[in-house]
């Protein structure tokens, strides 16, 4: 397989169900429900800095305007860059904990407590629904970073059941696509799924200054653009 052919590929799996639709197509079809039929949008947000949870900017207030120009979920299940694992989980307790899975940035960031409930059923019913994978239910996890930074902004309340969903990080792109198929039946109950991450995520090949970018992280960039 050639490289473009390749990074095209990678982009597709990678952005989970979000392939095929911008956010503005997903909020635009969650306004067609009538009749109380309840079809969630799905969401692919690039969180950033966890710096940008803190304070008014265009990157939260963009977070924000989404969720107010959607209706309000059920439930909520995110899936964020941060969690890999060998293997699949969803959080399964009542009361997940705030992971501050970052260095020591700004001291702010270290007394949030973003305290919106778990869902055990929903987990339970994710794990018994997706049967070919064999999804475990996890008491240990709760909300990390790439999750909480943004499902603040969008919903400060906290009031919104939510459970996190890993990544098995030993699977290929084509398995992860097959993953987010399955997990499409949850839109049709009201529950919002939220990807969190960057379109590129690999903080091990960070170069700077800009201008040394690698070649092939360049191409990547302007493949996903067009996509």
């Amino acid at each position: 397989m050639d490289r473009r052919k390749f990074i095209k590929n990678s982009i597709i799996g990678s952005s989970m169900i979000m392939a095929g639709g911008t956010i503005q197509s997903f909020v635009s079809e969650s306004k067609l429900w009538k009749n109380g039929d309840v079809i969630m949008p799905v969401l692919f947000i690039g969180h950033g800095a966890p710096l940008y949870t803190l304070d008014d900017n265009k990157y939260s207030r963009a977070w924000k305007k989404i969720a107010d120009e959607m209706p309000k979920p059920k439930a909520i299940v995110c899936i964020s860059a941060h969690w890999l694992t060998k293997g699949s989980f969803v959080t399964a307790m009542e009361k997940p904990k705030t992971i501050h899975d970052f260095g020591r940035i700004d001291d702010r960031l270290f007394e949030i407590d973003y305290k919106a409930p778990g869902n055990p059923d929903l987990a339970h019913e994710i794990a018994k629904t997706l049967t070919d994978l064999h999804v475990e239910e996890d008491h240990r996890w709760g909300f990390d970073h790439g999750c909480w930074c943004v499902a603040r902004c969008m919903y400060p309340n906290a009031d919104i059941p939510m459970c996190q969903f890993s990544i098995d990080y030993h699977k290929g792109a084509s398995h992860q696509y097959e993953v987010s198929k399955q997990l499409s039946f949850l839109r049709k109950k009201g529950v919002l799924i939220l990807c969190s991450g960057n379109i590129v995520h690999n903080l091990g090949q960070l170069k700077f200054p800009e201008s040394s970018t690698y070649d092939w992280a360049i191409e990547f960039d302007e493949i996903s653009k067009n996509l």
